[in-house]
């Protein structure tokens, strides 16, 4: 393997701090300036990250003309004692790059529909400052050109996610949402603190560069053991199933819904969720040198995959739908770039395509609630595509670049993903090849239901709803622009991205296959179109009453978001609970215990020793004589043996 170089940034690309400084200094005028900006503090949000996207395609633009493709800024020392030397840098290369665009591009259009959908919200310019400061961390975590530095974006973008999903405080149900998701965070947070710290240990150093570069030539001349590439990686997973909501930390992400719709939208399209996927992809040299790191990655992968489709199956509020349809769909994402090689990059680009598309599925199902005063229950929906045409033309663009129909963005992400899956060596590409056809499968037939649920078949709403009606242009615009997106994204990306993220990933040869490219196209338009006709046989009038308890165990498992939250609280809950309990004990009885007993061991003897001050002459001579004739007693009997 290559050594891996940098190079200094020279011109308009050693500026690219401003990038992160841009929306941060828009957080800090909007969290300073308090109420004064209520009027205009929505404005100066979107500003600051239009801003950073025109900086980011001009960076874009100016590093295409680079030979190396790849450069640097060093801004400061961070962490210097003893051996310890730690700088603050920045990385811009194709891989950062990529993600600069989506994350500063998609969430503009984000910004731009909240600032329609929080209008009458009175906390609307403090939602734009915990917004500024989540795309501003979140850029850190791409450009910083060390693991400690993503570290920091990485914590940064767990506390703005806490503030934003759990932005309703009021509601019980939001501020549980939030500190779940906080702590779930803080669990992967925990691995990949780890993996730092085992890297500097090994190195030396946090730097990309040369802690690839170590483990390349380490492990070249055997001086780093595989066990210790193994845990590094599986650490490094750990952290990202977290950041990601991959199996078994899941949980978290569907619970996020019960933040404003903008902000699932941010979340789960363009920029936290992808961040797992983003640093095993960083990480790529690491995995490269252990096979049985990138397999738990693929099976990490396969199973989400798998958890996400099925409980989408199940769900009817029409946020928690699409929250299980990004789990699933990230757990593509994981299975792609743990299948190593040309495959990393189909990572990317579904990652890419997912934005677009994602997106515009989350913020249609704001347009959606926002036309029928908040509901989200789909079965109480029905006969939408008359009264919000928008919405429904590009919720369904969307709908069907997600289920991958030609010629939109996910049939070109997806179908290379499953191929990659078919062509792994042996039993693997059989098993992993048929997980991800199904999951196509069941992503089809969730989707389908949900859009015929809520856009076909008879009105199902109830009196509270009389009139439904589309959004505001302002809200409109955003849906549109994302909608063209789904469209062109993918067939623009795959033929451009996978060469564009060469001097990242290196170039690869394609597997052996198993199947051709298109036997494995026409395989999964097959299922697609089954679990997409199956569903609208099934629905296309509507669905059970509400009332109507599940008939099956599987679809009440599904219901129960296949009891992973029960199994959550029975190992790591209840054992948490109860390990405080008998530590409370321990400390209470132990280590106070001991503590108060020889105090009041201490002030019983003082109490008693004190009764023998009586304050009496007589006692005191009594006691005088007495020594003396004991001490008079004692030399007696030395003297005369």
């Amino acid at each position: 393997m290559d050594s891996i170089n940098y190079v200094p940034a020279t011109g308009a690309l050693s500026s690219m701090w401003l990038l992160i400084a841009l929306p941060l200094v828009g957080a800090a005028v909007l969290f300073l300036l308090g109420k004064r900006a209520d009027k205009w503090g929505h404005w100066l949000g979107c500003a600051t990250v239009g801003l950073a996207f025109v900086l980011g395609l001009t960076y874009f633009i100016q590093l295409s003309g680079l030979e190396n493709k790849s450069t640097f800024v060093d801004l400061f020392t961070f962490v210097q004692v003893g051996g310890l030397d730690i700088g603050a840098g920045l990385l811009f290369d194709p891989l950062s790059a990529v993600f600069v665009l989506l994350i500063t591009g998609v969430g503009l259009l984000i910004h731009i529909y909240a600032v329609g959908y929080m209008k009458h919200d009175e906390g609307r310019r403090r939602f734009f400052a915990f917004f500024n400061l989540f795309v501003a961390a979140m850029l850190l975590l791409v450009l910083g050109d060390n693991y400690l530095m993503m570290f920091i974006g990485w914590e940064g973008v767990g506390l703005a996610s806490y503030l934003l999903i759990s932005f309703w405080f009021t509601k019980p149900a939001a501020a549980t949402a939030g500190k779940k998701a906080f702590l779930a965070n803080r669990v992967g947070d925990a691995g990949f603190l780890l993996a730092i710290f085992l890297m500097f240990a090994t190195v030396g150093s946090t730097e990309f560069d040369a802690v690839f570069n170590g483990f390349i030539e380490g492990v070249d001349a055997g001086t780093i053991a595989g066990g210790t590439i193994l845990a590094i990686g599986l650490l490094l997973l750990l952290g990202a199933c977290g950041k990601s909501g991959q199996f078994p930390l899941q949980t978290w992400l569907p619970d996020a819904m019960e933040g404003p719709t903008p902000v699932s939208a941010l979340i789960h399209a363009a920029t936290m969720v992808t961040a797992g996927v983003y640093m095993i992809a960083r990480s790529n040299p690491i995995f490269n040198l252990s096979e049985t790191a990138q397999l738990v990655v693929v099976c990490i992968g396969a199973v989400t995959l798998l958890i996400g489709a099925v409980i989408g199956c199940a769900k009817d509020d029409i946020k928690r739908v699409l929250a299980y349809s990004t789990v699933s769909q990230i757990g593509y994402m994981f299975l792609a770039v743990g299948l190593g090689g040309a495959a990393y990059a189909l990572g990317i680009i579904h990652l890419l395509a997912h934005g677009f598309f994602k997106a515009g599925l989350f913020l249609g199902a704001g347009s959606v609630m926002h036309g029928m005063n908040d509901r989200v229950d789909i079965r109480r929906f029905g006969g939408l595509w008359r009264y919000m045409p928008w919405t429904w033309a590009t919720f369904g663009l969307g709908y069907l670049a997600i289920i991958g129909i030609p010629p939109l963005s996910g049939f070109f992400t997806k179908d290379p993903i499953i191929l990659s899956a078919f062509n792994r060596e042996g039993w693997q590409g059989w098993l992993f090849g048929s997980v991800a056809l199904l999951g196509a499968a069941l992503t089809a037939f969730y989707m389908t239901r949900l859009f015929v649920l809520t856009f076909h078949g008879p009105k199902r709403w109830t009196e509270d709803v009389k009139h439904p009606h589309e959004s505001p242009p302002i809200m409109v615009v955003p849906l549109v622009l994302l909608a063209v997106g789904s469209v062109a994204a993918g067939w623009l990306m795959s033929t451009s991205v996978v060469e564009w993220l060469t001097p990242v990933f290196g170039e690869h040869e394609e597997p052996h296959a198993h199947l051709s490219h298109g036997t494995v196209t026409a395989l999964t338009i097959a299922v697609t179109v089954l679990g997409a006709g199956l569903a609208v046989l099934l629905f296309r009038r509507g669905t059970a009453e509400v009332e109507q308890p599940a008939r099956t165990p599987i679809v009440r498992a599904a219901r129960e978001n296949l009891y992973a939250d029960r199994f959550n609280e029975l190992v790591f809950e209840l054992p948490g609970r109860l390990l405080t309990r008998a530590l409370v004990w321990v400390d209470n009885r132990g280590v106070d215990g001991v503590v108060n007993g020889l105090a009041a061991a201490v002030g019983g003897a003082s109490s008693r020793l004190r009764r023998t001050q009586t304050g009496f002459v007589r006692s005191y001579a009594l006691s005088i004589l007495s020594g003396a004739v004991v001490v008079v007693a004692a030399l007696l009997v030395v003297t005369f043996g």
